[in-house]
């Protein structure tokens, strides 16, 4: 379910501290209901790619574009990510949270920053933006648990602003709803005793 700005903004996460020059451009709250202690699950999930092939025939196509065109038109070269164009965050990491884990290597461009007891970041970049994905694991109204994505950028002037408009309807038509039922699916599945 798609949350408002807010939901990211107004919790005392970590990431704060990181990302004062970046904008909150996506806030979902994740189908992920657990207990206190499952935050590890839910970082294990994103990390370990877990996803049915085929499972979004038409998400996989969009991204089988994006890379096709990033590739032709040099967005993705390492001279356009992070230690080329930018800086990492890590340079940016309180000490207490440089010196600790910085959490699992995740199936995709994202390179890990920080994971703690309810909060792990990774961030990538390219010739279009830098960005963050954050999780955080959160009360929900129930009496339990459930994990919460936030999508920070900080966009790369006009190439990046129109990129990022050019996609939205995009992320939120196809991208986010079936990343949301793969979660779902995969977190489900885990739940279940097996029979």
């Amino acid at each position: 379910m798609r949350l408002p700005d807010s939901a990211h903004a107004s919790r005392p996460w970590r990431i704060h501290e990181l990302t004062r020059d970046f904008r909150i451009e996506d806030v979902w709250g994740l189908p992920t209901p657990g207990g206190p202690d499952d935050f590890p699950r839910l970082v294990r999930k994103f990390a370990s790619g877990d996803r049915s092939p085929g499972a979004s025939p038409a998400a996989d196509l969009l991204w089988a574009i994006r890379w096709k065109i990033g590739q032709l038109l040099g967005w993705d070269r390492p001279d356009a990510g992070l230690g080329g164009r930018v800086p990492t965050l890590r340079d940016r990491l309180p000490p207490d949270l440089r010196d600790g884990p910085s959490g699992p290597d995740l199936d995709g461009p994202f390179t890990p920053l920080y994971l703690d007891d309810n909060e792990f970041a990774a961030e990538m970049a390219n010739r279009t933006m830098h960005g963050v994905l954050h999780l955080g694991w959160v009360p929900d109204p129930g009496g339990g648990h459930r994990g919460q994505m936030a999508v920070l950028v900080k966009p790369n002037g006009l190439l990046g602003i129109a990129y990022l408009a050019a996609i939205r309807p995009f992320r939120y038509l196809i991208v986010y709803p079936a990343l949301m039922r793969q979660i779902e699916r995969t977190w489900r599945a885990r739940s279940e005793p097996a029979t």
